[in-house]
Protein backbone atom coordinates (compact mmCIF):
# COMPACT_ATOMS: atom_id res chain seq x y z
CA UNK A 1 0.00 0.00 0.00
CA UNK A 2 2.54 2.69 1.02
CA UNK A 3 4.77 2.51 -2.41
CA UNK A 4 1.50 2.43 -4.31
CA UNK A 5 0.94 6.23 -2.20
CA UNK A 6 4.13 6.80 -3.18
CA UNK A 7 3.69 6.56 -6.38
CA UNK A 8 1.03 8.43 -6.75
CA UNK A 9 2.56 11.35 -4.70
CA UNK A 10 5.35 11.34 -7.25
CA UNK A 11 3.06 11.77 -10.12
CA UNK A 12 1.50 14.83 -8.23
CA UNK A 13 4.83 16.31 -7.24
CA UNK A 14 7.17 18.38 -9.31
CA UNK A 15 10.79 19.15 -7.97
CA UNK A 16 12.43 22.16 -7.12
CA UNK A 17 16.00 23.34 -7.05
CA UNK A 18 17.40 24.06 -3.88
CA UNK A 19 19.65 26.66 -3.37
CA UNK A 20 21.08 27.37 -0.13
CA UNK A 21 23.43 29.55 1.81
CA UNK A 22 26.25 28.48 3.67
CA UNK A 23 28.97 30.67 5.81
CA UNK A 24 31.58 31.47 3.39
CA UNK A 25 29.90 31.23 0.15
CA UNK A 26 26.57 29.96 -1.62
CA UNK A 27 26.57 26.35 -1.50
CA UNK A 28 24.02 24.19 -3.25
CA UNK A 29 23.02 21.20 -1.34
CA UNK A 30 23.14 18.53 -3.72
CA UNK A 31 20.02 17.09 -2.58
CA UNK A 32 16.72 17.78 -4.37
CA UNK A 33 14.38 18.84 -1.02
CA UNK A 34 11.31 20.40 -0.67
CA UNK A 35 12.24 21.29 3.27
CA UNK A 36 15.54 19.68 4.15
CA UNK A 37 16.51 20.36 7.32
CA UNK A 38 19.47 20.69 7.69
CA UNK A 39 37.57 8.99 12.22
CA UNK A 40 39.67 8.99 10.18
CA UNK A 41 42.11 6.19 10.83
CA UNK A 42 42.72 4.02 8.05
CA UNK A 43 40.75 1.24 7.64
CA UNK A 44 40.70 -1.74 5.55
CA UNK A 45 37.27 -2.27 3.98
CA UNK A 46 36.06 -5.49 2.80
CA UNK A 47 34.61 -3.34 0.07
CA UNK A 48 37.95 -1.95 -1.46
CA UNK A 49 38.12 -3.69 -4.85
CA UNK A 50 41.64 -5.06 -6.39
CA UNK A 51 42.51 -2.84 -8.86
CA UNK A 52 42.10 -2.82 -12.53
CA UNK A 53 45.30 -3.51 -14.71
CA UNK A 54 43.69 -1.11 -17.38
CA UNK A 55 41.68 1.88 -16.46
CA UNK A 56 38.03 1.39 -18.06
CA UNK A 57 36.86 3.90 -20.73
CA UNK A 58 33.83 5.99 -19.21
CA UNK A 59 31.57 3.77 -21.85
CA UNK A 60 32.36 0.59 -19.98
CA UNK A 61 32.63 1.85 -16.51
CA UNK A 62 29.18 3.25 -16.42
CA UNK A 63 28.08 -0.10 -18.04
CA UNK A 64 29.75 -1.84 -15.04
CA UNK A 65 28.46 0.14 -12.25
CA UNK A 66 25.36 1.95 -13.45
CA UNK A 67 22.69 -0.53 -12.18
CA UNK A 68 24.42 -0.23 -8.44
CA UNK A 69 23.33 3.56 -8.30
CA UNK A 70 19.71 4.64 -7.16
CA UNK A 71 17.51 7.51 -6.62
CA UNK A 72 16.81 8.08 -2.62
CA UNK A 73 13.58 9.34 -2.03
CA UNK A 74 12.84 10.96 1.28
CA UNK A 75 9.16 10.70 2.61
CA UNK A 76 7.06 11.93 5.15
CA UNK A 77 3.45 10.15 6.44
CA UNK A 78 1.31 12.42 7.26
CA UNK A 79 -2.53 12.74 9.40
CA UNK A 80 -4.70 15.38 7.85
CA UNK A 81 -7.02 16.72 9.44
CA UNK A 82 -10.35 14.00 8.86
CA UNK A 83 -7.21 11.33 10.03
CA UNK A 84 -6.81 9.98 6.84
CA UNK A 85 -3.01 9.56 5.73
CA UNK A 86 -0.99 11.59 3.08
CA UNK A 87 2.61 10.46 1.56
CA UNK A 88 4.49 13.85 1.35
CA UNK A 89 7.61 13.70 -0.74
CA UNK A 90 10.43 15.75 1.38
CA UNK A 91 12.88 15.65 -1.25
CA UNK A 92 15.33 13.32 -3.67
CA UNK A 93 18.64 12.02 -3.55
CA UNK A 94 21.09 9.50 -4.86
CA UNK A 95 22.84 6.75 -3.32
CA UNK A 96 24.90 3.16 -4.22
CA UNK A 97 24.44 -0.04 -3.15
CA UNK A 98 27.50 -1.33 -1.50
CA UNK A 99 26.85 -4.74 -0.71
CA UNK A 100 24.46 -7.92 -1.54
CA UNK A 101 22.58 -7.69 1.79
CA UNK A 102 21.02 -3.99 -0.13
CA UNK A 103 23.00 -1.49 2.23
CA UNK A 104 22.75 1.82 1.00
CA UNK A 105 25.32 4.82 1.31
CA UNK A 106 24.11 8.44 0.85
CA UNK A 107 23.70 12.02 2.45
CA UNK A 108 22.76 12.58 6.16
CA UNK A 109 20.62 15.73 4.22
CA UNK A 110 18.98 13.35 1.55
CA UNK A 111 17.12 11.57 4.55
CA UNK A 112 16.69 14.59 7.18
CA UNK A 113 13.22 14.98 7.84
CA UNK A 114 11.49 11.77 6.89
CA UNK A 115 10.10 8.79 8.30
CA UNK A 116 9.45 6.69 5.29
CA UNK A 117 11.84 6.18 2.70
CA UNK A 118 11.87 4.78 -1.15
CA UNK A 119 14.38 3.69 -3.25
CA UNK A 120 13.95 3.30 -7.32
CA UNK A 121 16.34 1.46 -8.58
CA UNK A 122 18.25 1.59 -12.21
CA UNK A 123 15.21 -0.89 -13.77
CA UNK A 124 12.83 1.65 -12.37
CA UNK A 125 11.82 -0.77 -9.68
CA UNK A 126 10.29 1.34 -6.75
CA UNK A 127 11.14 -0.42 -2.96
CA UNK A 128 10.64 0.24 0.55
CA UNK A 129 13.81 1.34 2.15
CA UNK A 130 14.97 1.24 6.47
CA UNK A 131 17.29 4.00 7.59
CA UNK A 132 19.67 2.40 8.94
CA UNK A 133 21.90 4.81 10.82
CA UNK A 134 22.92 8.64 10.02
CA UNK A 135 26.08 11.07 10.43
CA UNK A 136 25.20 14.34 10.40
CA UNK A 137 28.46 15.41 11.37
CA UNK A 138 30.23 14.34 7.48
CA UNK A 139 26.87 14.51 5.99
CA UNK A 140 26.55 10.78 5.57
CA UNK A 141 23.71 7.82 6.24
CA UNK A 142 22.76 4.58 5.22
CA UNK A 143 19.51 3.10 4.35
CA UNK A 144 18.68 -0.69 3.47
CA UNK A 145 16.96 -2.06 0.56
CA UNK A 146 15.48 -6.15 1.22
CA UNK A 147 18.73 -8.39 -0.68
CA UNK A 148 16.28 -9.61 -2.89
CA UNK A 149 16.24 -6.58 -4.72
CA UNK A 150 19.68 -5.70 -5.24
CA UNK A 151 20.68 -5.42 -8.62
CA UNK A 152 24.37 -4.88 -8.57
CA UNK A 153 27.13 -3.37 -6.15
CA UNK A 154 29.92 -1.01 -6.21
CA UNK A 155 33.76 -1.11 -4.39
CA UNK A 156 34.81 1.95 -2.65
CA UNK A 157 38.58 2.74 -3.63
CA UNK A 158 40.95 4.17 -1.63
CA UNK A 159 41.17 8.03 -1.43
CA UNK A 160 44.34 8.16 -0.16
CA UNK A 161 45.87 7.82 -3.72
CA UNK A 162 43.75 10.11 -5.66
CA UNK A 163 45.85 12.71 -7.28
CA UNK A 164 45.33 16.10 -8.57
CA UNK A 165 44.24 15.93 -12.65
CA UNK A 166 42.93 12.14 -12.11
CA UNK A 167 39.62 11.31 -14.12
CA UNK A 168 36.38 11.12 -12.45
CA UNK A 169 32.42 9.96 -13.02
CA UNK A 170 30.19 11.08 -11.44
CA UNK A 171 26.67 9.58 -11.37
CA UNK A 172 23.63 10.62 -10.10
CA UNK A 173 20.06 11.86 -10.12
CA UNK A 174 19.60 15.71 -10.65
CA UNK A 175 16.15 17.04 -9.62
CA UNK A 176 15.16 13.56 -9.21
CA UNK A 177 13.96 13.07 -12.13
CA UNK A 178 17.12 12.49 -14.91
CA UNK A 179 18.06 9.44 -13.05
CA UNK A 180 21.43 7.88 -13.98
CA UNK A 181 22.86 11.19 -15.35
CA UNK A 182 26.95 10.49 -15.90
CA UNK A 183 28.96 13.51 -16.07
CA UNK A 184 32.79 13.56 -16.10
CA UNK A 185 35.87 15.72 -14.68
CA UNK A 186 38.96 15.28 -13.18
CA UNK A 187 39.92 15.55 -9.67
CA UNK A 188 40.61 19.66 -8.51
CA UNK A 189 42.19 19.88 -5.38
CA UNK A 190 42.00 17.52 -2.12
CA UNK A 191 41.76 17.73 1.23
CA UNK A 192 39.46 20.85 1.09
CA UNK A 193 38.82 22.30 4.56
CA UNK A 194 37.77 25.91 3.39
CA UNK A 195 34.09 25.99 4.46
CA UNK A 196 34.57 27.36 8.05
CA UNK A 197 32.15 25.39 9.77
CA UNK A 198 32.51 24.65 13.25
CA UNK A 199 29.35 22.89 14.50
CA UNK A 200 28.63 19.21 14.87
CA UNK A 201 26.17 19.09 11.49
CA UNK A 202 27.56 18.77 7.92
CA UNK A 203 30.96 20.09 9.26
CA UNK A 204 32.86 19.37 6.22
CA UNK A 205 36.80 18.30 6.48
CA UNK A 206 38.98 17.02 3.59
CA UNK A 207 37.02 17.23 1.02
CA UNK A 208 37.69 16.11 -2.65
CA UNK A 209 37.40 18.94 -5.07
CA UNK A 210 36.45 18.05 -8.63
CA UNK A 211 34.45 19.48 -11.48
CA UNK A 212 31.98 16.45 -13.05
CA UNK A 213 29.14 18.48 -12.66
CA UNK A 214 26.70 18.04 -9.78
CA UNK A 215 22.98 19.22 -9.32
CA UNK A 216 20.37 19.19 -7.06
CA UNK A 217 19.64 15.53 -6.26
CA UNK A 218 22.80 14.17 -7.17
CA UNK A 219 23.38 14.54 -3.23
CA UNK A 220 24.82 11.17 -2.24
CA UNK A 221 25.65 9.61 -5.04
CA UNK A 222 29.09 7.97 -5.89
CA UNK A 223 31.95 9.95 -7.41
CA UNK A 224 34.18 6.96 -9.48
CA UNK A 225 37.49 6.68 -10.41
CA UNK A 226 38.05 5.00 -14.00
CA UNK A 227 38.58 1.60 -12.23
CA UNK A 228 35.18 1.45 -11.35
CA UNK A 229 35.68 1.99 -7.21
CA UNK A 230 33.74 5.13 -5.48
CA UNK A 231 36.04 7.49 -4.49
CA UNK A 232 33.60 9.73 -2.80
CA UNK A 233 30.07 10.66 -2.01
CA UNK A 234 28.98 13.88 -3.97
CA UNK A 235 27.81 15.97 -1.30
CA UNK A 236 27.56 19.97 -2.07
CA UNK A 237 28.70 22.88 -4.86
CA UNK A 238 29.75 26.20 -5.02
CA UNK A 239 27.16 28.13 -7.33
CA UNK A 240 27.86 31.70 -6.37
CA UNK A 241 30.29 33.87 -4.83
CA UNK A 242 29.92 36.39 -1.74
CA UNK A 243 28.64 38.75 -3.99
CA UNK A 244 26.47 36.37 -5.83
CA UNK A 245 28.58 36.17 -8.84
CA UNK A 246 27.73 32.90 -10.63
CA UNK A 247 30.89 30.23 -10.02
CA UNK A 248 31.66 27.20 -12.65
CA UNK A 249 32.60 23.83 -11.83
CA UNK A 250 33.24 24.22 -8.20
CA UNK A 251 32.13 20.82 -6.56
CA UNK A 252 33.01 18.15 -3.72
CA UNK A 253 32.76 14.93 -2.53
CA UNK A 254 33.18 13.18 1.08
CA UNK A 255 36.82 10.90 0.37
CA UNK A 256 35.87 7.33 0.04
CA UNK A 257 38.17 6.17 3.39
CA UNK A 258 35.70 8.52 5.22
CA UNK A 259 33.12 6.95 3.96
CA UNK A 260 33.91 3.39 4.52
CA UNK A 261 34.57 3.96 8.13
CA UNK A 262 30.89 5.31 8.72
CA UNK A 263 29.89 3.28 7.12
CA UNK A 264 30.78 0.39 9.03
CA UNK A 265 29.93 2.06 11.91
CA UNK A 266 26.37 2.65 10.85
CA UNK A 267 25.95 -0.72 9.68
CA UNK A 268 27.40 -2.08 13.10
CA UNK A 269 25.75 0.27 15.91
CA UNK A 270 23.61 2.47 14.19
CA UNK A 271 25.31 5.76 14.70
CA UNK A 272 29.22 7.02 14.91
CA UNK A 273 31.52 7.26 17.56
CA UNK A 274 33.25 10.73 16.69
CA UNK A 275 35.59 12.26 19.52
CA UNK A 276 34.27 15.24 21.45
CA UNK A 277 36.42 17.78 23.11
CA UNK A 278 33.80 19.16 24.75
CA UNK A 279 33.62 22.77 23.83
CA UNK A 280 31.69 25.89 22.20
CA UNK A 281 34.00 27.17 20.14
CA UNK A 282 33.91 30.10 17.03
CA UNK A 283 36.42 30.08 14.59
CA UNK A 284 39.43 32.79 14.79
CA UNK A 285 41.11 33.65 11.31
CA UNK A 286 44.51 35.43 11.03
CA UNK A 287 42.77 38.54 10.03
CA UNK A 288 40.75 38.34 13.71
CA UNK A 289 43.99 37.07 15.25
CA UNK A 290 45.88 40.41 13.73
CA UNK A 291 43.29 42.42 15.34
CA UNK A 292 44.05 41.34 18.69
CA UNK A 293 47.28 41.71 18.56
CA UNK A 294 48.48 37.62 17.58
CA UNK A 295 50.37 36.09 14.76
CA UNK A 296 49.06 33.37 14.17
CA UNK A 297 47.12 31.54 11.04
CA UNK A 298 44.57 30.62 13.12
CA UNK A 299 43.30 28.65 15.81
CA UNK A 300 39.81 28.06 18.13
CA UNK A 301 38.38 30.32 20.59
CA UNK A 302 37.14 29.03 23.18
CA UNK A 303 33.05 30.38 23.96
CA UNK A 304 32.14 28.05 26.94
CA UNK A 305 33.53 24.73 28.53
CA UNK A 306 30.98 22.75 29.74
CA UNK A 307 31.61 21.16 33.33
CA UNK A 308 31.31 17.50 32.29
CA UNK A 309 33.09 17.67 29.07
CA UNK A 310 36.32 15.72 28.66
CA UNK A 311 37.82 19.70 28.09
CA UNK A 312 36.99 21.01 31.62
CA UNK A 313 38.77 18.11 33.22
CA UNK A 314 41.65 18.49 31.22
CA UNK A 315 41.70 22.31 32.21
CA UNK A 316 40.65 24.17 29.28
CA UNK A 317 39.45 27.42 30.36
CA UNK A 318 36.72 30.28 28.70
CA UNK A 319 38.37 32.48 26.20
CA UNK A 320 41.72 30.27 26.02
CA UNK A 321 42.72 30.41 22.34
CA UNK A 322 43.50 26.20 20.78
CA UNK A 323 46.45 26.62 18.58
CA UNK A 324 47.74 23.87 17.78
CA UNK A 325 46.65 19.36 17.72
CA UNK A 326 49.66 16.90 18.58
CA UNK A 327 51.16 20.08 16.88
CA UNK A 328 49.61 20.49 14.48
CA UNK A 329 48.33 24.11 13.30
CA UNK A 330 44.80 25.11 13.25
CA UNK A 331 43.59 27.07 9.79
CA UNK A 332 41.09 28.00 7.41
CA UNK A 333 43.25 25.17 5.54
CA UNK A 334 43.52 22.37 8.52
CA UNK A 335 40.38 22.60 10.76
CA UNK A 336 39.95 21.44 14.03
CA UNK A 337 37.01 19.03 12.33
CA UNK A 338 39.89 17.70 9.58
CA UNK A 339 42.25 17.01 12.27
CA UNK A 340 40.07 15.04 14.55
CA UNK A 341 39.43 12.74 11.98
CA UNK A 342 42.67 11.49 12.67
CA UNK A 343 41.38 10.46 15.89
CA UNK A 344 39.54 8.11 17.99
CA UNK A 345 37.30 8.73 21.42
CA UNK A 346 40.07 7.99 24.27
CA UNK A 347 42.75 9.31 22.52
CA UNK A 348 44.84 11.36 24.30
CA UNK A 349 46.03 14.50 22.84
CA UNK A 350 48.46 17.85 23.27
CA UNK A 351 46.46 21.20 23.13
CA UNK A 352 48.49 23.63 22.59
CA UNK A 353 46.69 27.20 23.13
CA UNK A 354 46.83 30.62 24.72
CA UNK A 355 45.75 31.77 28.16
CA UNK A 356 46.72 35.53 28.77
CA UNK A 357 48.99 36.05 25.96
CA UNK A 358 51.06 33.17 27.37
CA UNK A 359 51.74 29.52 25.48
CA UNK A 360 50.82 26.74 27.12
CA UNK A 361 49.95 23.01 26.69
CA UNK A 362 47.92 20.66 28.21
CA UNK A 363 47.00 17.01 27.76
CA UNK A 364 43.07 15.66 26.84
CA UNK A 365 41.89 12.66 26.35
CA UNK A 366 39.12 12.76 23.77
CA UNK A 367 35.44 11.77 24.62
CA UNK A 368 32.41 10.37 22.37
CA UNK A 369 30.80 12.62 20.89
CA UNK A 370 27.39 12.92 22.51
CA UNK A 371 24.11 11.53 20.16
CA UNK A 372 21.86 14.24 21.94
CA UNK A 373 23.97 16.59 20.12
CA UNK A 374 23.79 15.32 16.53
CA UNK A 375 20.01 14.60 17.13
CA UNK A 376 19.90 18.42 17.15
CA UNK A 377 21.32 18.90 13.87
CA UNK A 378 17.72 18.47 12.05
CA UNK A 379 16.50 21.16 14.64
CA UNK A 380 19.46 23.31 13.39
CA UNK A 381 18.69 22.82 9.44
Amino acid sequence: MMLRSIESTFRRLTVPVLVLGMLLASVVWTSNSDNVSASGNEVVSPHFAALQSEPLSVVDLVEEVNSAVVTVHNLSVLEDAFGSEQTIQQGTGTGFVIDEEGYIVTNWHVVSGGNEFAVAMFDGNLVEAELIGIDPRDDLAVVKIDSNEVLDVVTLGDSNELQPGQPVVAIGSPLGQFTNTVTSGIVSALNRDDFGGFSNCQNYSNLIQHDAAINPGNSGGPLFNLDGEVIGVNTLGLPTDMAGLPLQGLFFAVPSNLVAVIAQQLIQDGQISAPYIGISQSFLDSGQAAAIGLDIPGGIFVASVPFDGPANEAGLQEEDIILQIDGRQISLQQGLAAILLDYLPGDTVEITFIRDGQEQTLDLTLGTLPQSILEECALEG
